[in-house]
């Protein structure tokens, strides 16, 4: 089973970011990690990681054939190792209320009837990131990319986000003052916030407008969802995934009250510790979330 061990020292190096992390998962020396992927990536005719001090990041071509081969892999070693059986491992998955229910579970759901078990915590980024550093979490699916020392990301998927607020808000917005000065066109309209930081009508507000909102806070919800009833009940106005809003604009009880020729986009990412190479486990969370997210309709 030549190739199957060339794919899984692979899959060791792609999940671990670090061929010396890799050699000691797999009880070898680091020339013969280097080896195996270098013939690998010859028997392929494409590099699969760029080297550095800082260890091995995967190519375009590597993160393409983890997504493809993680899962067969997986499976076959389970087959031909043939580990006695034991208590399913659990991996401790961090991320916002409304993505880990409407984007996450959904996701990982398969595992659970393959030996996995998921344990999930939800908050905000700053403190799920800050947990994930100190060791209480495997994986965090964050909507930023905070510099936290130890800790590597990896992108999922990009999110267009909208502007919207009820029909009963939008008709008190002056339509050729909107078109000349959005934000002051908008400056009379009461937000609705997922934080106190106002983390994401911010970003939309300096991204389109070049400055940070001047309108009241009517109400602060740490759940898109829960965003989303406050801006259906004619509460304010919030920025928000494309995806979550969509429902709501097709039905009429939200309108989107700002276009622009360039939408807004936020990147999701995949948090992990650099230093502790992921357990089975935790890669075949990492490999199916990577996976899923390819087909996430976000636009």
């Amino acid at each position: 089973m030549q190739e199957l061990d060339l794919l899984h020292t692979f899959l060791e190096v792609h999940r671990a970011g670090s061929i010396t992390a890799a050699a000691a998962r797999l009880g070898v020396s680091q020339p013969s990690v280097s080896e195996r992927i270098a013939r690998l990536e010859g028997e392929l005719g494409t590099p699969l990681f760029t080297r550095s001090a800082r260890g091995a990041t995967p190519t375009p071509a590597g993160d393409a054939l983890a997504v493809r081969v993680a899962g067969p892999v997986d499976r076959l070693r389970e087959v031909w190792v043939a580990p006695a059986p034991g208590p399913a491992e659990t991996v401790r998955i961090g991320g916002a209320s409304d993505v880990v229910a409407s984007r996450v579970i959904p996701a990982l759901a398969p595992l659970t009837g393959e030996g996995v078990s998921l344990a999930f915590t939800l908050g905000l980024a700053h403190d799920l990131l800050a947990r994930l550093a100190d060791g209480e979490l495997d994986v965090v699916v964050s909507s930023v990319r905070t510099p936290v020392r130890g800790i590597r990301y990896r992108g999922l998927v990009d999110e267009e986000f909208v502007l919207v607020g009820a029909p009963a808000l939008a008709r008190t917005i002056d339509r050729k003052r909107l078109a000349a000065e959005p934000a002051g066109a908008l400056q009379h309209l009461p937000l609705v916030a997922y934080d106190a930081d106002l983390s994401i009508v911010r970003r939309y507000w300096r991204s389109q407008f070049g400055h940070r909102p001047a309108n009241p806070v009517a109400v602060t919800v740490p759940d898109l969802r829960g965003v989303l009833a406050a801006v259906v009940a004619g509460i304010g106005i919030s920025a928000l995934p494309r995806y979550l809003a969509e429902p709501a604009i097709g039905a009429g009880t939200v309108e989107v009250l700002h276009r622009s020729d360039e939408a807004p986009i936020n990147t999701l990412h995949l948090a992990i510790r650099a230093a502790d190479p992921p357990t089975p486990a935790t890669g075949r969370v990492i490999d199916a979330l990577a996976e899923r997210a390819r087909g996430w309709d976000v636009f």
